[in-house]
């Protein structure tokens, strides 16, 4: 380590020591803290406060080396070998010990026990791991997923697995961009969920995982997603506020459908189309929320948050990001799944695209929107995307205009309703739901009210019938 790197001070994976402590505890929680994370340099004969370089004597040097490989050695479990060196500094010598991730996770001090004697970096401290945190690094140990490991307690049946796969293809086709692409979405069977780790066999039986409790919304503690509409940058006054329960996949959707309720949109009509133009780029905003309920840590207790202010949109998930993924290596599209099963059932699903891609796709749609570069923060057990948010005044091609209220929104969707049945009164629901881009639930509630106030009528069966628009004199 050069003295212009001593002079930046110490970062997340960099601590100084002035001296070897008498007690070795007092080092070895960050030795194993590292050897737990990305790894780290400890440097000794450097003051933690000045960076001021104190040295050691070459005549004592060697022996407090010597003496730190085998406190490492003796006091950490599984052994833990440390690359130790010595490097001149402005003329005084001092002792770096540079601790490699390690694989058979969690490395722990041998004398206070797994479970208090295992430690972790959080934001450039060395902080005991909670229980979850220790789970977490037992199964990454193993080269196992939380949510491929089997529920023996929840009951499953054939009937079960059916509606689970079925449910499951129903949203691949809904999610399909084409008719193409719907055409190609294939059958789920229970050998797809066994070879994604949605089910699991034990003695011959075929057995439920976290997975497929989480993607039926049977969890034993279920996890769900907040949300909220706050005034301002920060978290002083609510304006709104939900929570979206039921099946991750479900709350997903209701999340996206939420936030674009919120976000100012403008409007053009072309002909009987209707285009909306939105102040964030839309496919980023479902990517945002798809990851974060695909990519958290479902073993930490706490709940996906997505909160609106008046300059971002925020999406915090539960669980720091996995060793060896940084923030850097995200923006290159590099990813590491911490959830096999349910990620396998997102990209089925068409929720979430090709592994990887997310971020990078994320920061180019947001440059092309002209907006800023998204801000990606790995803090505190948590991680965070801020996207930030502009008026659709500044949103090239789109007219000056904010939210519409349901008024004025209901006055214009009528307008296009009325317009597709006057060209095709044979036209169905979902045709109507693509031509308009609005929710199959909004056409539904739509055509309700058309028929109450009397403005249309329904001839035939709802299969081969048609639309007729009264006359306005009767």
């Amino acid at each position: 380590m050069t003295a212009e790197e001593i002079f930046v001070g110490e970062t997340d994976n960099v601590e100084f020591k002035e001296d070897i402590p008498a007690r070795s505890e007092k080092y070895m929680k960050t030795v194993v803290a590292f050897a737990n994370g990305k790894g780290g340099k400890l440097i000794f004969g450097v003051e933690n406060n000045t960076w001021k370089v104190t040295g050691f004597t070459k005549e004592e040097v060697f022996q407090k080396m010597d003496a730190i490989t085998n406190a490492i050695f003796d006091s950490c479990e599984p052994k833990i070998t440390p690359n130790v060196g010595v490097q001149e500094v402005d003329g005084k010598a001092i002792i770096e010990v540079e601790i490699l991730p390690g694989m058979p996770r969690p490395y722990y001090i041998r004398s206070q026990g797994i479970l208090d004697g295992t430690y972790i970096r959080v934001s450039g401290t060395t902080r005991h791991a909670e229980r979850y945190q220790v789970q977490e690094l037992i199964l990454e140990g193993q080269n196992r997923h939380y949510d491929c490991e089997p529920v023996e307690d929840l009951t499953l049946t054939e009937e079960d697995i059916t509606k689970l796969c079925a449910n499951m293809k129903e949203m691949a086709i809904r999610n399909a961009v084409s008719e193409v692409e719907k055409a190609k979405v294939r059958d789920v069977t229970k050998n797809t969920l066994l070879s994604w780790g949605v089910l699991s066999e034990k003695d011959g039986a075929v057995i439920p995982t976290n997975a497929y409790a989480l993607l039926t919304g049977r969890a034993q503690v279920q996890p769900v997603v907040q949300c909220g509409i706050f005034k301002g940058s920060d978290r002083a006054y609510f304006v709104d506020r939900r929570e979206f329960k039921g099946s991750i996949q479900d709350q997903m959707e209701a999340a996206f459908q939420y936030v674009l309720e919120k976000i100012n949109r403008g409007m053009t009509i072309q002909g009987v189309q209707r285009q909306d133009m939105y102040e964030l780029p839309l496919d980023s905003v479902r990517e945002l929320i798809a990851n974060s309920i695909a990519h958290r840590s479902y073993l930490e207790p706490g709940n996906i948050q997505i909160a609106l202010f008046d300059n971002r949109l925020e999406v915090t998930s539960p669980g720091m990001l996995l060793n060896g993924v940084s923030i850097a290596k995200m923006k290159e599209g590099y990813s590491k799944i911490r959830n096999r099963a349910i990620a396998n059932a997102f990209s089925y699903m068409k929720i979430i695209e090709k592994w990887g891609s997310g971020i990078p796709r994320i920061i180019r749609e947001c440059k092309e929107y002209g907006l800023p570069e998204p801000e990606f923060l790995d803090f505190d057990g948590d991680f965070r995307v801020n996207m930030f948010r502009q008026t659709t005044s500044n949103v090239k091609g789109i007219s000056d205009t904010k939210n519409e209220t349901n008024d004025t929104k209901n006055d214009t969707n009528e307008t296009i309703a009325m317009r597709l049945i006057d060209e095709n009164p044979a036209i169905t629901q979902k045709e109507m739901k693509e031509k308009m881009g609005v929710s199959l639930a909004t056409i539904k509630r739509l055509m309700s009210n058309l028929q109450k106030s009397g403005k249309i009528q329904r001839q035939g069966s709802s299969r081969s019938g048609k639309w007729l628009i009264a006359d306005p004199k009767e």
